[in-house]
């Protein structure tokens, strides 16, 4: 542990100094090094459903290195919103999550920087999205990726001895749920809405290609024609609905009890976010059950596209810097929060994957982030996406589609992606010419 600390916080000299070095003459080693910082810190987190349970199991595994620190959690329960006002104070807790109303550019007036980017790349994932000025600021507490939840038990009842790949292989997954089984084939939850958004976070999937999201989208036009990925997704989101492999009615479907009735077995998919794993396995007798698979698509790559959860950062005021950055190295490294409580993968590059996508890795499948935007068109698509009305992320299209396909509207899927391809176009148009 000390070589990493001395690898990300190597600006810190006080705490090189405390945890000893590889040319210290004093005999000091790494163990007593440790176990000489000291202090009181508080650690404010998101997880209002872990701080009284999981933390304290944190706390004691990390005193067994650090006996002499103490940590005193915080959890809040509307993160972003509670946090942002005691941001005007110098009292906002030592270790903290970088809340999204801090725009980037100002990220250093709150929080100490943890290291160079270039340097840190190699050890890390997702850390260029706080960074700023080459400098780092935070660490991402997971990185996330967006598949399909499945029941093992319910495709064995169904005969389904390999997870499909193909959209059409998908399809008839579905189906074969739905001839074979009491199960539900594939559950929309409709009436949350925002599962509906989930969908979206596979893009990348569909299109097997990292360079798509934020290179190929913006200087694009006709994004919903036959052939292209945001249509053959959402067509496929369609064809679910259409061919009656969804919930009986859509209108009436419930996220909480749906969490429940997957553990059950009487869902066999849902299309979510890696985060959700953990959860509905939380819902099952036999957690074993839950599985997770890629989403299906016919590129040629199959790529799970890597997001960012919140970062974890050290208060710049912070009275006890050195013990607050030995907790963010201790939580990143080795607490297990990214796979056990966030349902991710670590953005430590040297954390192995969790053993349910070892198989994944084996077959080709690759976790990848997403190429950035380049140089000057950063957030264009949310731009063109704002402008057209799309709702890339938000779930009014996605609910009309749904609609279209069980008779709700008068309108077909083709009706809906021409409408969505004239906006996208339009918008497109319009945000360039505004530059």
């Amino acid at each position: 542990m000390k070589k990493r600390l001395l690898m990300l916080f190597a600006a810190f000299l006080v705490l090189t100094t405390a945890c000893g070095s590889e040319n210290d003459t004093d005999g000091t080693d790494a163990d007593e090094g440790e176990g000489v910082l000291s202090g009181e810190i508080k650690v404010i987190t998101q997880r209002t459903d872990i701080v009284d349970t999981v933390f304290p199991e944190y706390a004691a595994r990390f005193n067994e290195i650090y006996p002499n620190i103490k940590i005193n959690f915080e959890a809040l329960a509307d993160y972003g919103s509670q946090i942002a006002p005691r941001m005007n104070t110098k009292d906002y807790g030592d270790v903290l999550l970088i809340p999204p109303q801090v725009p980037i550019a100002d990220i250093p007036t709150f929080f100490e920087p943890l290291g160079n980017l270039e340097e840190l790349q190699d050890i890390y994932m997702g850390i260029e999205e706080r960074a700023v000025s080459g400098q780092v600021y935070g660490i991402p507490i997971a990185m996330s990726y967006t598949g399909i939840v499945y029941n093992k038990a319910v495709f064995e009842e169904a005969g389904i001895t390999d997870v499909p790949k193909t959209i059409d292989e998908f399809l008839n997954v579905l189906q074969r749920v739905k001839d074979k089984t009491d199960a539900i084939p594939l559950y929309t939850n409709y009436a949350a809405g925002w599962p509906l958004t989930q969908w979206e976070g596979a893009i990348t999937t569909v299109v097997g290609d990292v360079d798509y999201y934020n290179v190929t989208m913006p200087n694009q036009d006709d994004l919903f024609v036959q052939g292209k990925p945001h249509y053959d997704m959402y067509k496929l989101m369609y064809e679910v609905a259409n061919r009656g492999l969804i919930e009986n009615d859509p209108i009436t479907t419930d996220w909480e009890s749906s969490k429940a009735m997957m553990g059950r077995g009487e869902i066999a998919t849902m299309v979510l976010g890696s985060w959700a794993i953990e959860q509905i396995k939380g819902f099952s007798e036999n957690p074993d059950d839950i599985g997770y698979m890629p989403f299906p698509t016919n590129a040629k790559k199959i790529l799970f596209p890597l997001g960012s959860d919140y970062q974890i950062a050290v208060n710049k005021n912070s009275k006890n810097k050195e013990a607050s950055l030995a907790w963010l190295e201790w939580f990143i490294h080795e607490s297990g929060y990214s796979v056990e409580q966030a349902g991710g993968i670590s953005a430590a590059k040297d954390v192995p994957l969790p053993a349910y996508l070892v198989e994944y890795e084996a077959q080709g499948v690759e976790f990848t982030l997403l190429t950035p935007a380049k140089t000057g068109q950063e957030g264009l698509v949310d731009k063109i996406d704002k402008e057209a009305d799309i709702g890339f992320w938000l779930d009014d299209n996605k609910k009309r589609i749904v609609e279209a396909a069980i008779g709700y509207r008068k309108e077909t899927f083709d009706d809906i992606a021409n409408d969505l391809n004239e906006r996208w176009n339009a918008a497109r148009k319009k945000v360039s010419s505004d530059k």
